[in-house]
């Protein structure tokens, strides 16, 4: 029976099919009234998803919070209570969790500023360049190892809060500061 098992289990990883995931860390309970349960966020407030994030990407940014690199007062408080394999848990599980297809989310329009500065970036060879944001982030926003997260399927309004975080300096964490000389160069529109 526990080879039948372990067949039944390999065979649905390889088909891609998943398996159900580990029970979730206590602290998940709170993260799922703003991320919520499935963790895919919650557009209409402006809350992130984190399903599918890179677990190094997702530790780093609870550990800004906690450290005060990254300030928003709802994410210190509870960033302050974790440990170290607290966060480590959490990014497993938020990683873990399966994400829409971003594919299945409208287009933007391919001549709004917006998409052109994601897909192309604008200014290449000058002082004033922006990188395309898929150079970083992937193709079409989908994330890119460990430490780039997806971009796609993210709410506008918390994608346009951190550019201004950034802008602003309550999001500071990294030593390189790729994305606050990229967000310096950007005006409100």
């Amino acid at each position: 029976m526990k080879l039948m098992v372990g067949l039944l289990a390999c065979g649905a990883m390889v088909a891609g099919i998943g398996l159900a995931q580990a029970a979730p860390p206590k602290q998940v309970a709170q993260c799922a009234g703003c991320h919520g349960q499935n963790g895919m966020g919650n557009p209409s407030a402006g809350f992130p998803a984190l399903a599918g994030q890179p677990t190094g990407h997702l530790e780093q940014q609870l550990y800004a919070f906690k450290d005060g690199s990254r300030r928003t007062g709802i994410m210190k408080g509870f960033a302050n209570a974790l440990s170290a394999a607290d966060r480590k848990a959490i990014a497993d599980y938020y990683h873990g969790l399966p994400v829409v297809n971003p594919a299945s989310l409208p287009a933007a329009p391919k001549d709004d500023l917006g998409a052109r500065l994601a897909m192309h970036g604008v200014g290449a060879g000058t002082a004033k360049a922006i990188p395309a944001c898929d150079s970083c982030h992937g193709d079409g926003g989908r994330g890119q190892g460990p430490l780039f997260p997806r971009l796609a399927g993210q709410p506008a309004q918390y994608l346009e809060g951190q550019l201004t975080a950034w802008q602003n300096g309550s999001r500071n964490e990294g030593k390189v500061h790729i994305m606050q000389d990229i967000a310096e160069k950007l005006s409100p529109k």
